[in-house]
Order: C-alpha cells, then sequence, then structure tokens
C-alpha cells in the first residue's frame, strides 16, 4: 500500500523535527539548517548528514560519509525501513553518528 502524498509528508516533517530534537539536546556542536525539505546536519568536523525527502518515491534519503540510503515506511511497525538492508533508520543513525561524530545517541523513537 503506498502512502499519500499528504501522509508522507506528514511523516517525514514529523521524522526530520525529531532528529532535530534529538540534535538540538545533544552536547554536539553542531550546526542544523532545514529548508525546502532537506535537513542538513554538520558535524564539528565537518562531515554532514543530509535528510531529504524523495516525493515520487514517498522515500526519505540520508547522504552520509558511508554512503547514500533510501529508507521507505513501514505501516507495521511504523518505522522507516532501508529499502536495501531492512535496517531501522534510528538503528542505523546510532551506527553512522558514532562512526561521523564519535558520539552516542539515542535514536530509538526512528
Amino acid at each position: 500500500m503506498s502512502l499519500s502524498e499528504a501522509r508522507f509528508h506528514d511523516l517525514v516533517d514529523a521524522t526530520q523535527q525529531t532528529l532535530e530534537d534529538i540534535f538540538d539536546d545533544s552536547d554536539l556542536d553542531i550546526d542544523l539548517e532545514s529548508s525546502a525539505g532537506v535537513l542538513t546536519v554538520k558535524f564539528e568536523n565537518g562531515t554532514q548528514l543530509i535528510f531529504s525527502r524523495q516525493e515520487p518515491l514517498r522515500q526519505l534519503w540520508l547522504a552520509a560519509v558511508s554512503g547514500g540510503f533510501h529508507f521507505d515506511y513501514d505501516e507495521e511497525s511504523e518505522r522507516w525501513m532501508c529499502d536495501k538492508s531492512e535496517e531501522q533508520l534510528g538503528e542505523m543513525l546510532e551506527r553512522i553518528v558514532k562512526a561521523q561524530a564519535d558520539v552516542e545517541l539515542d535514536f530509538e523513537g526512528l
């Protein structure tokens, strides 16, 4: 079952707000930029995470040092799941943020 456009945008908006809250509440020295559906997280060491919505595919995309990842929303688990590895967004982010910023953050709600 495909997400409606409105539901897709609501899910991405909520996810990006949750991400902003997690990063804002951390002790990390980061810059957050949100514009036109793209959330960019810039770490102190110069690396970035870029979250973008891909409306035609109803996917959330993540660009990181380790690569690009595409996530589909799974209604059953109410989580964004990687379309290749089936890893949850939150689990992947914990690993990626540890690798890029050498800090452990809890992304369990994603």
